[in-house]
């Protein structure tokens, strides 16, 4: 299991973000959705966008539990779908050993 690995899966997020995550993994689309969450016109490799998007997440989650106004579900969703969808893409670690 590498770092992000074990990040992502200690990561403690209410249920229906979770699951609707999981479920708009299905509509992912690494060239769209990143260009659109990242605002750039390069797409970087996944251990890059997935540092990017952990960061962005961490300011979204930290916005939602304070009760922002300027908080966005749908792009905490897109965040989180992009997060799983980008650690899957991960180049596994040698048997044994983590990253």
């Amino acid at each position: 299991m590498t770092d992000f690995h074990r990040l992502l899966s200690s990561l403690r997020r209410p249920r229906l973000l979770v699951r609707a995550a999981r479920l708009g993994q299905c509509e992912y689309n690494r060239t769209r959705d990143l260009r659109r969450l990242m605002r750039a016109s390069q797409i970087p490799g996944p251990e890059t966008a997935l540092t990017h998007l952990i960061a962005e997440e961490a300011l979204l989650e930290a916005d939602r539990r304070a009760g922002g106004a300027t908080y966005s579900v749908a792009r905490h969703i897109d965040l989180l779908i992009a997060m799983m969808a980008e650690a899957r893409i991960l180049p596994q670690a040698p048997w044994g050993r983590t990253i």
